[in-house]
């Protein structure tokens, strides 16, 4: 079964826990702080293999997680990183977040890599908040969380050269005749119902990959039919052969056939409609094909304008005109630029990492809901999660902190008093004015 898109859920490894610990050796009755951080998450890393075809295997598996980080040492020793979790994918795979719609990565080369789902850090052991005015905190963070998303991946394939065109106008049997592939041939629409490859080898060690992909209709780029299942796989070849029934057997006009395919070759994705086209000008073995021939040629020459298009009278029955054809393709082919980007991801190191922005952007936003304030802010949620806050010290960090943000502040513009709760996230808070005149959460 060829599997051309999945859908899966990735979670980057947490970091290990930091720990509260002191020396406790002969001779030092008074040891300082000696707990070491927590190691970092793995990464979940989706990694290009030459050596897949399809997505099947994500059919089965949806749910990929990397490791957390090794929880902190005692003597001041760092745990150890996660290792990262590495995903093989077939080439030609882009991945998307399923939330935003954005492109992440355009895989297309053997070894390629990029992180879809970062690690969280590991958390720092008491030993990293002895001051001089507190030389045995009673503090360790825990382990930052990893990131976690779905994304959706497409398969496009990966072909040199792709055959397009109307259902039975001979794209099959035409893979069938050039190349050891054995495509489903039969005498009606939508034989093909997937991408079929197979290689077309020419003399002097020429070869290239050629793509019998399943027949268009019109409004495809709309998704009539099994439109964008069919289109996504055009985008990546380099060349396209159309491949039109010039003895209009089913009744079609062979030049109307073939602006109505281009037109939704254009519509799906513009850059389609700049790739070099071929036109096979299949069942020339059928009566009035060589009519509907001049006819055609006539009507192109009127139409194409400045660009051209190679016209290459063929019949996949007889084979005749076929090799013209594929030597053709294989000239045609030494022209064009490697495998087209199906989207424009720039290829920097940054890139290799999706969603590089910085984490603790302190933006935060206070509303009142009834008799509650409450405080919203992505920084200040994540800094709750990696404090322990059965411990003073660190609920006293915490207050710090968040005076130093500006959050008391803004709590009394918004009319906050000592008593009042307040809420972030899942916690809630009394807002309490200290004698010292600090304004202190509890």
């Amino acid at each position: 079964m060829f599997v051309d898109k999945a859908k899966v859920f990735v979670k980057g490894g947490d970091g290990g826990d930091g720990i509260v610990s002191y020396r406790r050796e002969k001779y030092v009755p008074e040891g300082g702080p000696a707990g070491g951080d927590g190691g970092k998450g793995g990464n979940v890393i989706f990694r290009v293999d030459e050596g897949l075809r399809t997505l099947m295997d994500f059919r089965y598996q949806k749910h990929f997680k990397a490791p957390r980080g090794e929880r902190g040492k005692v003597k001041g020793m760092h745990g150890a990183n996660a290792e990262d979790l590495i995903v093989r994918i077939p080439p030609g795979t882009v991945i998307i977040d399923e939330e935003t719609g954005e492109t992440i990565a355009d895989m297309t080369r053997h070894g390629q890599e990029v992180i879809v789902a970062r690690g969280g850090r590991g958390g720092r052991g008491n030993m990293r908040f002895a001051t001089m005015s507190n030389p045995a905190p009673d503090i360790a963070e825990k382990g930052e969380e990893g990131e976690e998303r779905w994304v959706i991946m497409e398969l496009k394939v990966m072909a040199d050269v792709g055959l397009v065109g109307y259902p039975s106008v001979g794209k099959s049997t035409l893979l069938s005749v050039v190349s050891a592939a054995k495509p489903k041939i039969g005498a009606y629409h939508f034989t093909t119902l997937t991408p079929n490859l197979g290689v077309v080898d020419l003399d002097e060690g020429r070869s290239f990959v050629l793509a019998d992909l399943p027949g268009l209709i019109e409004g495809a780029h709309e998704g009539v039919g099994l439109g964008h299942e069919f289109l996504r796989h055009v985008e990546r070849t380099r060349v396209i052969i159309h491949v039109v029934d010039m003895s209009a057997s089913e009744g079609r006009d062979p030049f109307e056939d073939w602006v109505k395919i281009n037109e939704e070759l254009a519509l799906y994705n513009a850059k389609l409609a700049e790739r070099p086209q071929i036109i096979a000008a299949n069942k020339m073995d059928m009566p009035g094909a060589e009519e509907h021939l001049r006819e055609f040629r006539e009507r192109l020459a009127a139409a194409a304008g400045d660009r051209e298009y190679p016209v290459m009278p063929i019949s996949s029955l007889t084979k005749k005109g076929v090799k013209e054809l594929m030597y053709k393709a294989a000239e045609v082919l030494e022209s064009v630029p490697q495998t087209p980007a199906v989207h424009e991801v720039p290829e920097t190191e940054e890139r290799k990492v999706y969603k590089l922005e910085r984490r603790d952007k302190a933006d935060f936003t206070i509303r009142r809901h009834n008799e509650e304030f409450i405080v919203e802010s992505e920084a200040i949620e994540r800094l709750m999660k990696r404090s322990n806050l059965n411990s003073y010290d660190s609920v006293m960090r915490f207050a710090t902190i968040m005076r130093r943000m500006g959050v008391d502040e803004a709590l009394r513009k918004k009319g906050a008093k000592h008593g009042d709760t307040i809420r972030i996230g899942n916690y809630t808070f009394e807002f309490f004015e200290g004698t010292d005149n600090e304004y202190l959460y509890e």
